[in-house]
């Protein structure tokens, strides 16, 4: 692992798996999600990744009018690194999803985007007992009990695309989204294949149905895989889901990895208390790094660390 003097705190606003019904404050609306999104920064997130929903009714869309203005609004309000998904969830033929999870990325080719290292098994339709009846709205429903006959597609076509139309012709820096040890071999594979270079920024993700569990031993057996793949040419971060949120990204910084916090990862900030907002959760693991003597990185810092071709080359 490449070695620097400070941590990355990302934000990831609002995701695509959690509904309206879970949490009155998961921000939905442009200007709730653009708030959010500046608040994360202004708290100490020098990165900020972005889903899109549909300002009536929170659904996960790839509208890239809709993006458009998120990026637009909270660039001209902060200095962060805007990071934009490449998997949103998207129906259709492989191609159609395919066409559409690319959409705002290509159109508006950021500093970095997610980049998913394999297929993902999760698991929303498992809520839909505890959720029946308290949707706010139909698609809810539809969402979580359609999720049980859809598999995250990340084939290697999409995976050579991705690299080849993002990363070699528009310059975009990725998050290597990993959920398992095989997905670091993957990566190793496709690096050596030419189609991704270092240093490679690795999200290693843990309590995600289909992946690994949120036992310290999975981190570490992680961290000592990407050494042996990887070297000194990777920086790594960790993100947890829900209630082990602060718990793993705080032992990502003691092992000088970085941190991913936000409200698509978790709703929560501590023992059944509701998240009101994604600053609420950095301002918590900003803390932490405080206490162990660690110092944040501004939006530069990150953007040198990571190589990234800055917030001037960007189409919005």
């Amino acid at each position: 692992m490449r070695k620097v003097n400070k941590v990355i705190i990302t934000s990831a606003t609002t995701g695509a798996m959690h509904l309206p019904c879970m949490s009155p404050y998961l921000p939905l609306t442009p200007d709730q999600i653009i708030a959010d999104s500046v608040g994360a920064a202004e708290a100490g997130a020098s990165i900020i990744h972005l889903h899109a929903r549909d300002p009536e009714t929170g659904m996960p869309v790839t509208n890239t009018d809709i993006y458009e203005i998120y990026l637009k609004r909270i660039k001209q309000q902060t200095n962060a690194i805007l990071n934009l998904t490449t998997g949103q969830p998207h129906l259709g033929t492989p191609e159609e999803v395919l066409n559409a999870r690319l959409a705002a990325p290509l159109k508006f080719a950021p500093e970095i985007t997610s980049f998913n290292m394999g297929p993902m098994n999760p698991a929303p339709w498992a809520l839909a007992e505890k959720y029946q009846g308290k949707t706010k709205y139909p698609w809810e429903e539809m969402f979580l009990s359609g999720s049980k006959s859809v598999t995250m597609q990340n084939t290697y076509a999409f995976m050579e695309r991705i690299a080849k139309e993002l990363g070699e012709e528009r310059g975009v820096r990725f998050e290597y989204e990993c959920f398992d040890i095989g997905h670091l071999y993957t990566l190793a594979f496709i690096a050596d294949r030419g189609w991704v270079k270092p240093p490679f920024f690795i999200q290693s993700i843990f309590g995600f149905l289909g992946g690994l569990g949120t036992e310290v031993d999975h981190m570490v057996h992680m961290r000592q895989t990407a050494d042996r793949l990887f070297g000194n040419d990777y920086i790594w971060s960790v993100l947890a889901s829900g209630k082990d949120q602060i718990r793993l990204t705080a032992v990502s910084a003691a092992m000088g990895g970085m941190v991913r916090v936000g409200m698509e990862d978790s709703l929560w900030a501590g023992k059944g208390r509701l998240a009101k907002s994604s600053a609420e959760q950095v301002k918590m693991i900003r803390t932490v790094l405080e206490t162990l003597s660690l110092d944040v990185a501004t939006p530069d810092e990150a953007r040198e660390i990571l190589g990234t071709k800055g917030a001037s080359n960007v189409n919005f």
